[in-house]
């Protein structure tokens, strides 16, 4: 009899065990995920994407918070001041420079040019130094030390510098010119990023699993090892966006990026300096907005470089 209830009893224990082992099997959760539950709960993280998305709307559509040709002029606003907050996205918040234009507008359309060549240089140089990176750390040997020795002399070769003597070969300067000389000059820390991150995950078992099943260079590249190593090439390129842009500007305020027709923060900064003393409103408002702008982008990759730090966790 004790026997027969330890076999009918064997079914019931079985039954309130399953939960108790399902509750023990635990997902796995991968770098992307756990860097995106720490993202949101990042504070930095999420003002500064605000920040971006608000900075890209604006971009993409300024015509929603002015109404007003950035290129209007009108003298009898010469240098007028006194801006009327009187309702939201007037266009005499910010007052008017020498010409009589709004500097609210200007502000508003010179975000445009700003980030149209932070994002671009940031994809082109993304692109270029990642490509190059994988070449040299995949392969190795002589073509490793051919594109490290080309890419020392290219990082040797100052970007400001090397940008301003580059653009002044260009005889008509357009955004797309400025984008060219920094991406031209800029993927050399992508490459080197890129390299040793590839050295380290070529070594790994699912590489070489892969090289013996027989699967090619390229698939190996792209589907093994470029998702697994392009982590520190993201960080490094949302850090690097800021400085694009604050390069751009740079060059703009030098009279050697943009032309001076263009409608750009860093011209309209290089207009008000000489005002600085009379009309401070001229050099402000620009100088502000780059520098959110600058602000935002840093603090953004700030977070994701502790996102995917392995070492932070």
């Amino acid at each position: 009899m004790p026997e027969a209830l330890k076999t009918q009893s064997a079914p019931e224990d079985a039954v309130h065990a399953a939960p108790v082992a399902h509750h023990v099997q635990d997902k796995p959760r991968s770098l992307w995920s756990d860097a995106g539950r720490d993202l949101r709960r990042n504070p930095f993280f999420v003002v500064s994407a605000v920040l971006i998305v608000l900075l890209l709307v604006i971009a993409a559509a300024p015509g929603l918070f002015t109404s007003v040709d950035p290129k209007y002029a009108d003298l009898a606003h010469h240098y007028l001041g006194k801006p009327k907050f009187t309702h939201f996205f007037q266009d005499d918040w910010f007052g008017y420079d020498g010409q009589g234009r709004s500097i609210y507008s200007r502000t508003v359309y010179g975000a445009r040019d700003s980030i149209i060549v932070g994002v671009a240089t940031t994809l082109g140089v993304a692109i270029s130094g990642s490509l190059v990176g994988m070449l040299a750390g995949y392969y190795g040997g002589w073509l490793d030390s051919l594109l490290s020795r080309i890419t020392d002399v290219f990082f040797g070769i100052p970007l400001l510098l090397g940008a301003i003597v580059i653009l002044n070969a260009f005889t008509h300067r357009t955004v797309w010119s400025v984008v060219a000389a920094l991406v031209f000059l800029g993927w050399t820390q992508i490459a080197r990023v890129m390299r040793g991150s590839v050295i380290t995950v070529k070594q790994q078992d699912f590489v070489h699993a892969a090289q013996a099943l027989g699967a090619g260079t390229w698939r190996i590249l792209l589907r093994h090892i470029l998702p697994n190593a392009v982590a520190p090439v993201i960080v490094v390129s949302t850090i690097s966006l800021g400085g694009y842009i604050a390069t751009e500007a740079t060059l703009s305020y030098l009279g050697i990026g943009l032309p001076p027709s263009a409608v750009s923060w860093g011209n309209d900064i290089s207009s008000g300096q000489t005002v600085i003393r009379t009309a401070p409103h001229v050099l402000f408002y620009p100088s502000a907005l780059l520098s959110i702008t600058v602000l935002a982008f840093i603090m953004l990759g700030d977070a994701v470089r502790d996102a995917l730090d392995p070492k932070l966790r």
